[in-house]
């Protein structure tokens, strides 16, 4: 029965019905397209082409029907948002909506005048995304030559447009070590948030496992390195962290919890309550151009599938931890046991857990594979 969808109506353990929260934080992913080629992803390897994108109007009505919801920022994303000609007006609506925005970009491709008509346009804040601390690092592991000046003097001009500035380090087996000069960057390049994110094993990733996969050592050093930058930097950087997930005892809890406080919409209308959600081949995901958002926030299979505690086996169902983790990634379930419904095997307490530690110590002990970079495929 594992590949039949369920109930659409979530219940807590006990079986009370469980009426979901509103969601705080949409992901907007205006496009796939993107001048970067990175191995780590996380869009799926069947990308969306141009012509299949939402139009600016169509996204203008869901930041509104968003904002109805409950939903207070916005994460204008992609692929590289850049790309989109008519990126300000998609800001544009966003603001007018009452929505704060938050521009999640490579920097490749936006000039100085664009970023000043997207600072007119309403963006609030702007997330740069890093590679690596040295050219050759950087323009190797993007696909792109030439990557590394683009994002400084991109990021020079965020600082004197005056955008606050997140900066997203992917860290992993190839630049993990360089951990404290990322940290070290981000200070210099004044930003007031770093989001060091351990590489997660989904889209373009699970394809690289060999090439990216951290050791038990380095996943250890970074911790031990977060831990004494956020003493060192309080007050002045925030720096969150997402954690390597083959490492760690105890799952995290993916996206605070199934359909709980967020949701993706991807380029061609698709509302996700993950970016990796489409890998649960059986889940039937409702599209926003012919239902509301929030028909689909409150009603629809999808959103309803992994709420409340009811849907859980053990050990989940009688942990002391299921509130907390919500059994973890059920997308990771999916990838290792072949079952969204399944215990994620990050946890120590499934039966699954030694195999996923040991292939996870081969994938990052092995010889290192090249990359395979996301490409558009014709």
């Amino acid at each position: 029965m594992k590949d039949q969808p369920l109930s659409p109506q979530p219940r807590d353990i006990d079986g009370n019905p469980v009426t979901p929260g509103l969601p705080m934080a949409m992901l907007a992913e205006i496009t796939h397209r993107c001048p970067l080629a990175c191995p780590y992803c996380s869009n799926p390897i069947e990308l969306t082409r141009a012509q299949g994108e939402m139009p600016a109007e169509d996204w203008a009505r869901v930041f509104r029907e968003a904002a109805d919801l409950g939903v207070l920022q916005v994460h204008i994303s992609g692929g590289e948002p850049g790309v989109r000609r008519d990126l300000a007006e998609i800001v544009a609506s966003a603001r007018d909506a009452g929505l704060y925005v938050n521009l999640i970009t490579s920097g490749i491709g936006i000039t100085r005048d664009r970023l000043e008509e997207l600072d007119r346009a309403g963006v609030d804040h702007v997330q740069l995304s890093l590679q690596g601390i040295r050219p050759d690092m950087a323009d190797r592991i993007s696909g792109h030559p030439g990557s590394w000046d683009k994002k400084m003097g991109f990021a020079a001009w965020v600082t004197e447009i005056g955008f606050p500035l997140t900066i997203n380090a992917v860290v992993h087996r190839q630049n993990l070590e360089r951990l404290p000069d990322m940290i070290e960057l981000a200070e210099t390049l004044g930003a007031r948030r770093i989001e060091v994110a351990t590489v997660q094993f989904h889209g373009w990733a699970d394809l690289n496992r060999k090439a990216l996969m951290p050791t038990r050592e380095q996943a250890v050093f970074a911790r031990q390195i977060v831990n004494e930058s956020r003493i060192r930097l309080r007050g002045r950087m925030v720096i969150d962290y997402v954690p390597a997930d083959h490492h760690a005892i105890y799952p995290k809890a993916c996206m605070g919890g199934w359909g709980s406080t967020g949701l993706n919409v991807s380029p061609d209308g698709t509302v996700l309550p993950c970016h990796a959600a489409p890998s649960i081949k059986w889940m039937k995901f409702e599209n926003v151009r012919e239902r509301s958002l929030s028909d689909i926030w409150h009603l629809s299979d999808a959103f309803n599938a992994f709420r409340g505690t009811e849907w859980m086996p053990e050990p989940c169902h009688s942990c002391e931890r299921k509130t907390v983790d919500f059994g973890g990634c059920r997308c990771q379930a999916m990838a290792i046991a072949g079952d969204a419904r399944a215990t994620d095997p990050v946890c120590s307490k499934s039966p699954l857990h030694a195999g996923l530690v040991e292939q996870a110590d081969a994938d990052a002990t092995g010889d290192v594979a090249e990359f395979i970079y996301r490409r558009l495929k014709k």
